[in-house]
């Protein structure tokens, strides 16, 4: 039987996540919620570019649309920020549905958001069912992949990890906040606001020291603009020389002084090569690098897919990628 599915959220990651689950088969979409007016109302698949009619109506209350509909999950993609979606997981958790999300900074709370997290683990446990928050960076290619990878090892004492992605092929919200177009002092303002940084490295480094039974003294997350001399284009804008056309971000865990984990990113318009690397410092010491690269915005959408039917056997509470079954690639019956 087809896994009924809610859609909550429908910018460019939701959008796509719509997309795959339209046309896998095992899913029926059954709603979707977003609270833009431009949308509300409007059919599913032509606001998500289908390309076909999905005969589902978007609307704006989420308890509504899952009494009106009885999703078996729900994928919600609304927010970066944990403290600023607590009250859709809420929503959603009243009526006991699980639940699977992008919510970077749900993917491995940190001190900062570990109220947040703990009120839905326990909404989650009361329910009777299971969150995740997951996606490519973080839930994958920083974190889940790299403890994978050290299950063949005797020992380990370091890791490295490099994520350099070329920005023009991602959606404009990203190439925004990755701070392109913006003059050196008005990325550095917002940087200083928060708007414009890769949200997960310091969950991801969590996850990972965690994973290892590491105890890590500090986390740093530093973030620093990348200039253009030329001008670079992407489909969305022009970014002129001396401008920012993205970002360097370093987040590193230091244990005794030393640092021990260490994820590298570079996000910008026009990076000559994209790809993922891994360096386990370790018997056996191994190095991966996938050329090209994982491309963000499909692979997050597909993670959170594949995620679905892992997400509804699991056990009840906040799960992360590091104790769920790992996801692969579902295709239906």
């Amino acid at each position: 039987m087809a896994i009924k599915v809610l859609h909550i959220g429908l910018g460019p990651i939701g959008a796509g996540v719509v997309r795959q689950v339209a046309t896998r088969k095992g899913f029926k979409i059954v709603g979707a919620v977003d609270i833009d007016p431009a949308k509300v109302g409007k059919d599913l698949g032509e606001i998500c570019g289908v390309g076909r009619k999905l005969r589902i109506k978007v609307t704006s209350d989420i308890a509504k649309a899952i009494k009106a509909t009885k999703p078996d999950v729900a994928v919600l993609c609304t927010n970066s920020s944990l403290k600023a979606v607590v009250g859709q997981f809420e929503a959603v958790l009243k009526l006991r549905v699980p639940i699977v999300s992008t919510t970077e900074e749900l993917a491995y709370p940190v001190k900062s958001n570990a109220a947040a997290a703990r009120k839905i683990d326990r909404l989650a446990k009361k329910a009777k069912v299971a969150v995740l928050g997951t996606g490519v960076n973080p839930g994958f290619v920083m974190d889940a992949l790299p403890i994978a990878l050290t299950g063949v090892c005797e020992s380990v004492t370091g890791i490295e990890i490099d994520r350099v992605q070329d920005a023009r092929v991602r959606r404009l919200p990203f190439q925004q906040k990755i701070g392109a177009g913006l003059t050196r002092a008005q990325f550095m303002a917002r940087v200083k606001a928060g708007t414009v940084r890769h949200v997960g490295l310091a969950e991801s480094i969590t996850m990972i020291a965690d994973a290892f039974g590491w105890k890590l003294d500090k986390v740093t997350d530093i973030i620093k603009p990348k200039m253009t001399t030329e001008a670079v284009t992407s489909e969305f804008m022009t970014v002129e020389p001396g401008l920012v056309c993205g970002l360097i971000q370093d987040g590193i865990g230091y244990q005794k002084g030393k640092a021990i984990i260490t994820l590298h990113m570079e996000a910008y318009l026009g990076a000559p090569e994209s790809f993922d690397a891994v360096r386990i410092k370790g018997n056996p010491a191994l190095t991966m690098k996938i050329a090209g690269g994982v491309h963000g915005d499909v692979a997050t959408a597909s993670i959170t897919v594949n995620s679905i039917p892992k997400v509804m056997s699991a056990a009840p509470g906040l799960r992360t990628m590091r104790d769920m079954v790992l996801p692969s690639y579902f295709g239906g019956k």
